[in-house]
């Protein structure tokens, strides 16, 4: 039998992520070959993943990477902030969201080569190491033919990561530093006024239909006449329209101007028309039904196995 030495387990330990038991145990395991002794702590290290699986991950956190006309958001989750704060954690993501720009959308990016590993795999030896159920939720990339793509992260944990990240798309083919620019702030107001869609164009109608059965029926239940109602639904729709659609959105940082007429009083600014080609904005957590824990209950569970 290959005797194990330390050197051997020290490599072990730089290719796979795992600890100096785990990787001595599994060169015992395979009479020191490396290979197989990888395999075996990807095995392992997947049964400890799918042991945490059933966890909630909510936490963690949403990076954005721009260069120039292109730019990625992704979100990454944890079942803690503690983990989101690892320097190890916050490097796997910064990986993440680099290789998104080139993979486009969340099959490409799972399988796509990080370090000679794929994201799957290398996320798999995180949760080994880490101890905790993570996971890669989602990803968004945009891009302009001539423009920028500009994020913005809201109260960033680390550069280009919190909780909240935005990317505007800009089709210009004006001054690039003015454009970048007016995209921050236009980042900035999307953080803040959460648009749900880019212009009415993109509205379902089938959303606009629901919006219509609820005012009817707050009208209704006020006691006004079916007539009156039905006069009412326009105003009340282009009310909602406003709220809902980018483009038709008041700029949180003027009060006034509608993001619309921002664009268009930009043209002079930057010397050509500029057309807000799509936005994207990412909040961790959002929609993932989180499950309230007694901590004093689970750390007695945990003190009994």
């Amino acid at each position: 039998m290959t005797q194990v030495t330390a050197s051997m387990v020290k490599e072990l330990r730089e290719k796979s992520g795992a600890g100096m038991m785990d990787a001595k145990k599994a060169l015992e395991e395979n009479n020191g070959d490396m290979e197989a002794a990888v395999d075996f702590l990807r095995k392992k290290g997947l049964a400890k993943a799918e042991k945490k699986s059933s966890r909630t991950a909510a936490e963690g956190l949403v990076a954005i990477t721009s260069n120039g006309t292109s730019g990625a958001v992704v979100e990454v989750n944890s079942e803690t902030d503690f983990v989101a704060r690892n320097e190890q954690f916050q490097s796997f993501v910064a990986k993440v969201t680099e290789l998104a720009t080139q993979a486009g959308d969340l099959k490409a990016l799972m399988s796509a080569d990080m370090d000679g590993k794929s994201v799957q795999d290398t996320l798999t030896g995180l949760i080994a190491t880490i101890g905790e159920n993570m996971g890669i939720r989602r990803t968004e990339t945009l891009s302009v033919n001539d423009g920028v793509v500009v994020g913005y992260v809201h109260n960033a944990t680390v550069p280009n990561m919190g909780k909240i990240g935005v990317l505007v798309a800009l089709e210009s083919t004006g001054d690039k530093a003015k454009l970048e620019e007016l995209g921050k702030k236009i980042a900035m107001h999307v953080a803040a006024a959460f648009p749900q869609y880019l212009n009415q164009d993109e509205v379902d109608e089938t959303v606009l239909e629901k919006e219509r059965n609820i005012i009817r029926d707050q009208a209704k239940q006020e006691g006004k006449p079916d007539e009156i109602v039905e006069k009412m639904l326009e105003g009340r729709i282009r009310k909602f329209l406003a709220e809902i659609c980018l483009v038709d959105q008041i700029f949180v940082m003027d009060g006034e101007t509608k993001i619309s007429k921002l664009l268009e009083n930009a043209a002079g600014d930057v010397g050509a028309p500029v057309e807000l080609k799509s936005y994207a904005r990412y909040q961790l957590g959002e929609g993932i039904e989180k499950v309230e824990e007694d901590f004093a209950a689970e750390v007695a569970k945990a003190a009994n196995g």
